[in-house]
């Protein structure tokens, strides 16, 4: 019997992996994922420059100041624009030189004055790179300059319709004593850059005149405006506490990429495997395999054959995993603390991943094997599909929260249903959980699988030779129960 059942599953496997259509499916996988990262990238590269004035009708013409101090004319005030976008959860956002600049706006000149030609050369060109991605056009240059505030409004209006402008600031009224009078107008109401940008320039200029006016020392006012910001820390021996890294957070979610992979690797396989016996019923092949081979053995070997081809785009997707973890870094410096080749080829990551792709195919194998069994067409079986889609969607939805809590009461319940047993424990690897509920899982997996097999085992025995229209679910239960 086992001679014949790896006879099959050596059809099934050599069947599949030996047509040029399975190793270009293979490589459309992470075609599409360079391509969808690479669209982005050129998208940002090429996206055209935006343009935009300034309608300044405040009495000290603050607007004027802060375009100057946007446009940044020079390298000093382009470095302190880069500070502010520092993200106040980074750690270069606590770093002692970030935050000695912050603190004495001077020390940013003299490093300046001390930085090597060929840095300041670099600094320069990103300099002219952000000049060109914003364009300032003055009230001159559009003809709108001395009109009456109604006049150029309605002019400036009319060119950012026309396309002419892509928005324009308002400043109104006092903006150092209120806010009230500032207004971004725009007719793309989904790219926020420049409003963000100019707010950021604006924030700064308006809080040092309003620092100036309550006559605060600068010591003080940098104080005052100082954030709390917790840093993340985990504990260490006794009383210490440790610094987390960049790279330690980015292994707790490594998990929900390896959850993602595994969902697509489990419906893919299956999937396969459905579509595979479907077609050998409509063909009638399966009748002339069955005059060589028993029922058990045609489905034993057709799941382990179509595992083993799932087990082939599995490791294919590892190597062009690992080769894309190791050219990230080189392409995007800023990856390179992250260190993603040692997460992606963490053993217990891996191990976990093989493991429970395999049983979580096993699984879902068994239920699509026996729902292919009594379809004569796929179309019968894609509508019995549904049910079991919907199934195998709730692991996506629960990644998340799962990962943020891995030891938590809906992780455990996830774990202990068993066809979610293999994504809710790969997902739960970062955790980890305790050494019990791996050996307790893997005892649920073995006996879910010894009874799906022997349900499938059932119902293919008798559906796969059936035509005519498919059997009743009454039907189907009978044949459960039958020895």
């Amino acid at each position: 019997m086992a001679n014949k059942t790896l006879l099959v599953a050596q059809r099934e496997y050599l069947d599949n992996v030996r047509t040029k259509t399975f190793w270009l499916g293979i490589l459309a996988f992470p075609a599409i994922f360079v391509v969808a990262l690479g669209i982005g990238w050129v998208m940002q590269k090429t996206k055209q420059t935006q343009s935009y004035t300034v309608a300044d009708f405040t009495e000290s013409k603050i607007g004027g100041e802060i375009e100057r101090a946007a446009r940044a004319s020079t390298l000093a005030d382009f470095l302190r624009a880069e500070l502010d976008k520092i993200p106040k959860d980074s750690e270069y956002y606590r770093d002692p030189q970030v935050v000695a600049v912050r603190e004495h706006p001077e020390l940013l000149e003299q490093g300046l004055q001390a930085m090597p030609e060929a840095m300041r050369a670099q600094l320069q060109a990103r300099l002219q790179d952000a000049k060109a991605k914003y364009r300032y056009r003055s009230p001159d240059e559009l003809g709108v300059a001395g009109l009456e505030r109604e006049q150029m409004m309605a002019a400036l209006n009319q060119r950012v319709r026309d396309g002419e402008l892509f928005a324009y600031f308002v400043f109104d009224k006092d903006p150092v004593a209120s806010l009230d009078g500032l207004a971004y107008v725009s007719e793309n109401q989904t790219d926020n850059e420049l409003g963000n940008w100019y707010s950021r320039v604006a924030t700064r200029i308006i809080q040092q005149q309003r620092i100036q006016q309550a006559n605060i020392p600068a010591a003080t006012a940098r104080h005052i405006r100082e954030e709390v910001d917790f840093r993340p820390t985990k504990p260490g021996a006794g009383a210490e506490i440790e610094t987390v890294t960049k790279e330690e957070k980015a292994n707790k979610f490594a998990p929900v990429a390896f959850v993602y992979l595994l969902w697509i690797a489990v419906f893919t396989a299956a999937q396969m495997l459905l579509t595979n016996t479907v077609e050998e019923k409509s063909n009638r092949i399966i009748e002339v395999l069955l005059s060589s081979v028993s029922p058990g053995e045609l489905m034993s070997g057709k799941i382990w054959g179509i595992g083993l081809t799932g087990l082939t785009i599995v490791g294919s997707w590892v190597v062009f995993g690992v080769i894309g973890v190791w050219l990230a870094p080189k392409l995007v410096p800023s990856f390179a603390e992250l260190n993603l080749l040692a997460i992606v080829g963490d053993p217990l990551y891996i191990a976990s991943f093989l493991g429970y792709f395999l049983t979580g195919y096993l699984l879902f194998a068994a239920m699509l094997v026996a729902i292919g069994s009594v379809c004569n067409s796929l179309k019968e079986a894609q509508n019995l599909l549904q049910p079991v889609f919907l199934l195998l969607m709730l692991p996506l939805f629960a990644m998340i929260p799962i990962v943020q809590e891995p030891n938590g009461l809906m992780a455990r319940v996830f774990t202990y249903i068993p066809i979610y047993t293999p994504f809710a424990m790969m997902n739960r690897a970062s955790g980890p959980p305790p050494a019990v509920e791996y050996v307790v899982t893997t005892a649920l997996i073995l006996v879910s699988l010894f009874v799906a097999f022997k349900a499938a085992g059932r119902i293919f025995r008798v559906g796969v030779l059936m035509t005519g229209n498919p059997p009743k679910l009454k039907e189907i239960l009978s044949w459960l129960r039958e020895k």
